[in-house]
């Protein structure tokens, strides 16, 4: 079993993944997993449970790829600003943020293994981000956020649905936002403006294809 300190789980990200560069954003290393049923399955059992949704923290899925990417190629867009990685994974959006100079990054997922993932990826590149395990949509957005980056959110229907409203007043608070996605199901294109789209390779571990096409997205 995992000892469920914050230690304990920087110990297993340590154990079960190894530092590389995703295709995508060569120039950032994340501590990831090369195939997702042995991590998912170790971590059931560390934790001893079943039924846990997959470990969003050991992969650089496509749509935060391509957020990454956008953030590095225009640094502009964070630089000196508060930023949240809303639903952060392994934190890839939140590291390339920090690495762009934004003035603090908040990486956000209910996954205590995320926060802990992301910790070690801000120090393999040397940069630092906080992490809360906290659901923000249970609140109102912070009011002093300015950018909020989020990447790969609509995997289902009412989350999705609940996430856009979400982000939507967000964007009503002054804050800019940006959203990663490679054409999921419940992605809802309409509300939102196109800014550019990439080629990004991933695996058919993740994805359907082993280029995804995937376009960073803002609310107008």
């Amino acid at each position: 079993m995992i000892d469920p300190s914050p230690e304990g789980r920087r110990a297993f990200i340590l154990e079960n993944t190894t530092l590389q560069a995703p295709p995508h954003t060569p120039e950032l290393r994340l501590h990831l997993a090369d195939e997702i049923t042995p991590i998912w399955r170790m971590t059931e059992e560390a934790l001893e449970q079943i039924g846990l949704p997959p470990p969003f923290w050991a992969f650089a899925w496509a749509g935060g790829q391509a957020l990454a990417r956008y953030v590095l190629d225009n640094p502009q867009v964070v630089a000196g600003r508060r930023v949240i990685d809303f639903a952060s994974g392994s934190g890839i959006v939140g590291v390339a943020a920090a690495v762009a100079g934004a003035a603090e990054v908040l990486c956000a997922d209910i996954d205590a293994f995320a926060g802990a993932a992301a910790q070690l990826n801000a120090t393999a590149n040397g940069v630092r981000v906080a992490t809360t395990e906290q659901n923000l949509l249970d609140r109102p957005p912070p009011p002093d956020v300015e950018v909020i980056l989020a990447g790969d959110i609509c995997y289902e229907a009412p989350l999705a649905d609940q996430v856009m409203d979400w982000l939507m007043a967000a964007k009503a608070g002054g804050a800019r936002v940006l959203v990663g996605d490679p054409g999921r199901s419940y992605f809802p294109r309409e509300r939102l403006e196109k800014l550019i789209e990439y080629q990004v390779p991933t695996t058919r571990e993740l994805e359907d294809m082993e280029v995804k096409k995937t376009a960073v997205w803002t609310l107008p």
